[in-house]
């Protein structure tokens, strides 16, 4: 009799029409806000300060209406009490814990400061998703005791849900690292994960633990990534710290960890036991932040790309560039951006179609901060803006040519990289528990790499390719690299990564958040199987059978 151990894979369905339209692109939702008193302004401006929120009656999105909803004003520069149009935080749960909106919670509302385009945190994320997760965003029309507010961006919460959704873990530790009481010109305290000590009440002000644990996992990554560089990958998730750090430095992202304030981003501990770093607050993109780099005077079209790389300010950025392959990995992902969105011009398909999505609804904005004419003309023409010393706001695209212009003749950026002209399998329909070699054709290469997951779950592990003839590579010096891989799971996820001394490449070029795959063949259940049916391993309580009783417990069933 056979014994057979069948891993059931629960399959999430998710409609898009139902679970994403709240952050359709497209679209334009409308949140209606009603409180049951005249002076909601002042109560929101006397709560800014605090952890309290101000309650209004009732929430209506979209013609669903949400009773006892918590409202706040949020924003560091983007809050002034003077403002007709304060950025909102909304919670449809703060009283009544199991209000929601098609899943989320949360909502997060951007006025529009500092943006005559309306559209730069939108923008921004409809890019830096084709590279890392990150929240999703559209706009949103807000009405307040039946008076419009204006047109808002409206960007995903960073919370548990985002963490489940995207790192496996709904209940792991998660900080947004911003300082608690605010960047700005005369800060002390920052979110630039330097090492003070090993006290983790050192770190209270610069981070804000968004759980109910986590200051030890926090201490430990900044003690590693300050003194124990070598062991970062087992503490921090460093694919995509590096394509965070890129996506900031080519969209001139300063009000970020890149910039003088280093902040607006997130760590999430996730499935496997290591902090995600996450981008967040994305409305002073394309040097819409008048703070700069914070090491001294820098021309926003010529930023270079390792600005701040021997800043005692940014160990993050310090130590990624003193690691040669990191630094070549940063360049490869560098280019990828730079050539996938703004050679190509994509991002002016996608600016000019968010433009006309709320077009109408800029137009008919009481309060923006800019004009209708700013707006049109905000993709070519610099606008004086209201940050310190009146700095000027960029055209988008206007900026953005002159980045590629400059990327092109940095002496940095043209380096010439490996290709990958092909990849195989010496087996494209493999059975689990078989082993099968993975090869990649390159030139120009020193070094090449392959990265493998079994789980979609699971964290890459990269292993080194070898070209000698004994990985399934062919002849040896052939410039086919082959690396053997065990299959234990139910897909293989993979990617390749060629260098030589100047340069990198990734296959495909968006790795890691992007990969090729590769179904694993699992073995079909015969009749006349008995399988192991159901496991509690560690009941504690759980469940409890017709006696009354907890105990641990296997289930087999018999197919016959």
């Amino acid at each position: 009799m056979k014994f057979k151990l069948i891993a059931l894979f629960n399959l999430f369905v998710f409609t898009i029409g139902f679970s994403q339209n709240f952050y359709d692109r497209a679209t334009v939702q409308k949140i209606e806000i009603f409180f049951g008193f005249t002076n909601w302004d002042a109560q929101l401006d006397a709560a800014n300060s605090t952890d309290v929120y101000v309650v209004a009656d009732s929430v209506r999105i979209n013609g669903v209406v949400f009773d006892s909803v918590g409202v706040k004003y949020k924003g560091n520069s983007s809050y002034n009490a003077n403002n007709n149009k304060n950025p909102l935080n909304i919670s449809l749960d703060y009283i009544k814990g199991s209000q929601d909106y098609q899943g989320y919670r949360s909502i997060k509302l951007q006025n529009g400061y500092q943006d005559p385009s309306m559209i730069r945190e939108v923008l921004s994320y409809a890019i830096l998703e084709q590279y890392m997760d990150c929240p999703k965003g559209n706009f949103a029309n807000v009405y307040i005791n039946g008076t419009l507010r204006g047109v808002y961006s409206n960007a995903e919460s960073i919370n548990e849900k985002f963490d489940g959704d995207h790192y496996y873990n709904s209940a792991g530790s998660l900080f947004k690292c911003s300082p608690i009481n605010g960047a700005g010109p005369g800060a002390t305290i920052f979110s630039d994960l330097k090492f003070i000590d090993s006290d983790s009440s050192s770190y209270f002000d610069g981070y804000e633990l968004k759980t109910d644990f986590g200051w030890n996992k926090l201490v430990d990554l900044i003690q590693t990534l300050n003194n124990d560089f070598d062991n970062i990958e087992s503490k921090l998730d460093i694919d995509r710290a590096i394509w965070m750090l890129a996506f900031n430095n080519v969209l001139v992202n300063l009000d970020s960890y890149n910039g003088a304030f280093r902040q607006n981003y997130y760590l999430s501990w996730d499935n496997n036991n290591r902090f995600v770093p996450t981008v967040w607050d994305l409305n002073m993109s394309f040097a819409g932040f008048p703070g700069g780099t914070g090491s001294g005077p820098y021309t926003a079209t010529s930023l270079d790309p390792f600005s701040n790389s021997t800043s005692s300010n940014h160990p993050l950025i310090v130590k990624i560039m003193a690691n040669p392959m990191y630094k070549r990995m940063y360049m490869a992902h560098l280019r990828t951006i730079v050539k996938e969105v703004f050679e190509s011009q994509d991002y002016v398909t996608k600016a000019n179609a968010l433009r006309t999505t709320i077009n109408s609804y800029v137009q008919a904005d009481p309060f923006k901060f800019f004009t209708y004419t700013q707006f049109q003309n905000s993709l070519t023409t610099s606008i004086a803006g209201g940050g310190p010393g009146g700095t000027s706001i960029p055209g988008i695209k206007t900026l953005m040519d002159a980045r590629v212009t400059f990327f092109n003749s940095n002496s940095n950026y043209i380096l010439v990289a490996p290709t990958i002209s092909a990849y195989a399998a010496s087996n494209n329909s493999p059975a689990y528990g078989s082993s099968i070699y993975l090869t990649a054709t390159c030139s120009n290469e020193t070094n090449v790499y392959l990265g493998y997951r079994l789980d979609h779950t699971f964290k890459f592990n990269r292993v080194q390719m070898f070209d000698d003839g004994n990985h399934g590579d062919g002849a040896a010096g052939d410039h086919v690299y082959g690396a053997e891989v065990t299959l234990n799971g139910v897909v293989l996820e993979y990617y390749f990564y060629a260098e030589n001394a100047n340069a990198g490449l990734f296959s495909p070029q968006r790795a890691e958040h992007e990969y090729h795959t590769l179904p694993i063949t699992i073995p079909y259940v015969a009749n006349g199987d008995v399988l192991i049916n159901e496991v509690l391993a560690s009941n504690g309580g759980v469940a409890y059978d017709s006696n009354n009783e907890s105990d641990d417990w296997v289930e087999l069933y018999n197919t016959k």
